[in-house]
């Protein structure tokens, strides 16, 4: 599906990441991966991958800066040579209280999520013009930019905005024939969520969701695969929610005992 690709997938030592990375490499792309500087996990998604027979190449590097992102993009393209595919993943969420939220956590927040999602794609989309034939851009958000969960301001605006920033993205790039979109993954079985809200409350809710399970990192990564693939020529600016029914939990009428 994806022979001969290359893509670009930030975030990419664990988690929603790992997963895309993983399946667009499934399907036959070449990967490049990025995660922080000394991250602890990204030896592990390379080396998956290049057991599924792909070329993986590591690319440490802080994308929470414009600088950081100008290094990852040059150094993506002055490694296999160009970037078919995007995977724009940066995030950085902290909860609290509205009344009491730290306003330093919420510039990092905006920064690491919604700022960082405009240079990646940026910088990626003008490789994309200048070297012609098109290219496929696809970020991650979350039902929190549809959803106002209380004690996420920060991460519920980021992801809005993101939302929106990829449909005027989309917008702009259709003449160079590069397909800009977003998946809004729901309740996912991530580690960063098993620290946030436990095991055991991961384990309680997942049989009480409509589909009666969480979401996975492959399911996430599937549907980047499809929206990065030839069969998603047709698609531009749109949201694909991958969560199982979870922004239905609430609608569904009471079960007869």
């Amino acid at each position: 599906m994806l022979n001969g690709k290359i893509a670009l997938v930030t975030g990419a030592g664990r988690g929603i990441g790992k997963g895309c990375a993983v399946e667009l490499a499934r399907a036959g792309a070449d990967v490049l991966v990025n995660d922080r500087p000394n991250s602890p996990d990204l030896a592990a998604t390379v080396a998956e991958i290049r057991a599924l027979g792909r070329r993986c190449e590591p690319l440490p590097c802080d994308v929470f800066s414009r600088a950081g992102c100008e290094q990852l993009i040059d150094t993506a393209v002055n490694t296999l040579g160009r970037i078919d595919i995007l995977i724009s993943n940066p995030a950085y969420s902290q909860r609290g209280d509205f009344l009491d939220y730290d306003p330093d956590v919420w510039d990092k927040t905006i920064q690491g999520t919604l700022s960082a999602g405009f240079h990646l794609s940026q910088l990626t989309a003008r490789h994309m013009v200048k070297r012609g034939g098109g290219g496929k851009i696809v970020f991650i958000s979350s039902v929190h930019a549809e959803m106002p969960y209380a004690r996420a301001c920060a991460y519920n605006a980021a992801k809005a905005g993101l939302n929106h920033l990829m449909r005027t993205i989309a917008a702009e790039l259709c003449g160079h024939r590069i397909n800009v979109n977003l998946i809004e993954p729901g309740w996912i079985d991530t580690p960063g969520e098993r620290v946030t809200f436990g095991e055991e409350m991961m384990q309680q809710v997942a049989p009480t969701l409509p589909w009666g399970r969480l979401g996975t990192i492959a399911d996430i990564g599937r549907a980047a695969t499809f929206l990065s693939s030839d069969a998603a020529d047709y698609v531009t600016g749109s949201v694909l929610r991958v969560d199982g029914g979870f922004v239905l939990k609430d609608c569904r009428a009471p079960v007869n005992s």
